[in-house]
């Protein structure tokens, strides 16, 4: 029952993308008189009891929706949750869940919702805190804007990765056949053309081994969509959604072989236009051949069997 639900035990929070972390915590530590309760390289968290807020700090630039990642709602218990994603559902309105899910150091069961402009509200139970980061992030693009990574320590393979809001190189900086992988993670959702694409997955076959694997990861769509979609939070970033269809021809056409979807998510992010928008992952490999074995002829001298 909705009257069950204990108000004052639940918190507001809002999650902002800052461009200088250090700067941001010093405003809101004068803004909000308080310490934060949680401070990361690549994280803080102000945790108030007065006014009852959660407010989450998380380095990266603001892209299309503003610095707002999103919104929502800390309760007490698995129980309210389930209540207020009822009271949703039975509204007619769609909610992801995700239970005992690690992200933003802390173990959390939660559920997404967008309102009906589009703002992107998670409403949460914190379970525990834990030392590492975690990998569960709000629906969409990942929002942290970082530069160019490559792997170059001795005895780890060698790669490099690029990201939705990394500048698109005319040229991957490697030397032909030396990678070991490459992992576009929403580069497929940047400003481009399907020739300016192609040419990202060209390169990225030229410069990996034989054998060697792409991973694709970002949002297509049922079909393509049409122009620059407007999505809440951290997918605001997203300026283009090729169809599914689209990037595995794309991927072949550069040369790839043994593509393969590792997921395609049943549910739908968002539906713009009437496009639904799902999670897409792609593993293509580079053609290669196994070096050549020499033949060699072997005589069979003996024992013979003695047939009487």
């Amino acid at each position: 029952m909705a009257g069950a639900i204990d108000n004052e035990l639940r918190k507001f929070h809002a999650s902002l993308n800052v461009t200088d972390l250090n700067r941001s915590i010093e405003f809101y530590r004068a803004l909000l008189g308080a310490d934060p309760a949680k401070v990361r390289s690549d994280y803080a968290k102000f945790d108030l009891a007065e006014p009852p807020l959660v407010l989450s700090l998380i380095p990266g630039h603001p892209a299309g929706g503003g610095n707002l990642n999103h919104v929502g709602l800390r309760v007490r218990n698995a129980e309210e949750l389930v209540e207020i994603q009822r009271r949703l559902e039975a509204a007619g309105l769609k909610t992801q869940r995700e239970d005992g899910v690690e992200c933003c150091y802390a173990r959390q069961t939660k559920f997404w919702i967008t309102d009906p402009d589009r703002a992107l509200w998670e409403i949460y139970v914190f379970h525990e805190d834990i030392d590492d980061r975690g990998h569960a992030q709000a629906p969409g693009v990942e929002p942290r804007a970082e530069p160019l990574r490559v792997s170059t320590a001795v005895g780890r393979p060698l790669a490099w990765e690029h990201r939705l809001r990394d500048p698109i190189p005319e040229r991957v900086p490697h030397d032909d056949n030396t990678l070991h992988e490459i992992r576009l993670d929403g580069s497929i959702n940047a400003a481009l053309d399907a020739a300016n694409r192609s040419s990202l997955f060209a390169e990225s076959l030229r410069a990996l081994r034989p054998g060697a694997p792409v991973y694709v990861h970002g949002l297509a769509g049922d079909c393509r969509s049409r122009g620059t979609p407007l999505l809440p939070g951290p997918a605001a970033a997203v300026q283009h959604v090729p169809a599914t269809s689209d990037v595995v021809e794309e991927l072949q056409r550069a040369g790839f072989g043994h593509i393969y979807i590792e997921q395609l998510s049943e549910t739908a992010y968002f539906v713009v236009d009437g496009v639904p928008m799902r999670e897409l992952r792609i593993v293509a490999k580079k053609p290669g051949h196994r070096p050549k074995v020499a033949s060699h002829h072997a005589v069979y001298l003996g024992p013979m069997a003695e047939v009487t």
